[in-house]
């Protein structure tokens, strides 16, 4: 089987134990993966039973990255629930159970005990600071990290149709500071919230300070984003194919009624 990219963050992570930054990235990718969690029944409207096991001296639910690896450590038909890692975490963490990801059947076989769950929950509720500054000038970026154009990058392929475009720019407010900005391009209001916040992880993330960018959000028809478009390093967001058929949503699949814990 093709590696994933939770088996690859692991494997940055493992050939690099004091890297601050790999080992943050391996949980970026647990928290963004689609996960499935075993069950001990099916689940039924909106709660879920996962099974739960004793490791450690410590409680644990299993996930997998893909059906077939979960499947493979079963060994025979068995229900799961499909939901990200940040959605199990954020269950997870308030009964002190942890996370036993891929256990015997990848290269990215690990425990995360519950400290863990707590503390990426906890770095996942981290949101960025409202400010309002006006602008002079949007230059090209310059000067920002690799890594964190190569994080946005991730992040940003995650949020899909949630903008058109975003364009990473260096700033002068009117006061004289000079920044750097990430403008959303054609943003949906409803989501202007959940992509700051992803912006905020991206910084977190790579073990660099939230100070380092600023996000704004523009119209199409907003003269910022003309300006933006030509001095600026362009994000294309990903966007949904239109569906004309309805299918029914399974558990955790509205972020804003997910699954309860039974």
């Amino acid at each position: 089987m093709t590696d994933t990219p939770l088996d690859l963050a692991h494997a940055a992570m493992e050939s690099a134990p004091e890297d601050e930054r790999a080992r943050l990235r391996f949980y970026e990718r647990l928290a963004d993966a689609e996960l499935f969690l075993l069950l001990s029944d099916e689940a039924t409207g909106e709660t879920i039973k996962p099974e739960v096991f004793e490791l450690q001296d410590a409680s644990f639910v299993l996930v997998f990255d893909t059906e077939e690896r979960l499947a493979s450590f079963v060994g025979k038909p068995a229900p799961f629930a499909a939901l990200s890692g940040r959605m199990i975490a954020q269950m997870l963490a308030p009964s002190g159970i942890g996370m036993g990801v891929n256990l015997e059947v990848a290269p990215s076989s690990i425990l995360i005990p519950p400290s863990a769950v707590t503390w990426l929950v906890e770095t996942l509720d981290n949101a960025p600071d409202e400010v309002e500054q006006k602008l002079s000038e949007v230059t090209a970026p310059a000067g920002l990290p690799e890594v964190l154009i190569e994080a946005l990058d991730t992040k940003l392929s995650t949020a899909m149709g949630l903008a058109r475009w975003a364009y990473l720019v260096g700033t002068v407010c009117e006061a004289g500071g000079r920044g750097h900005m990430l403008g959303f391009v054609g943003a949906i209001p409803e989501a202007q919230d959940a992509l700051a916040k992803a912006v905020s992880e991206a910084l977190s993330f790579t073990g660099l300070e939230a100070g380092t960018l600023d996000v704004g959000f523009f119209d199409a028809a907003h003269p910022v984003a003309a300006q933006l478009a030509q001095v600026g390093l362009r994000f294309d967001l990903p966007q949904p194919e239109v569906q004309t058929e309805m299918v029914p949503m399974a558990p955790g699949s509205d972020p804003d009624k997910p699954p309860r814990l039974k």
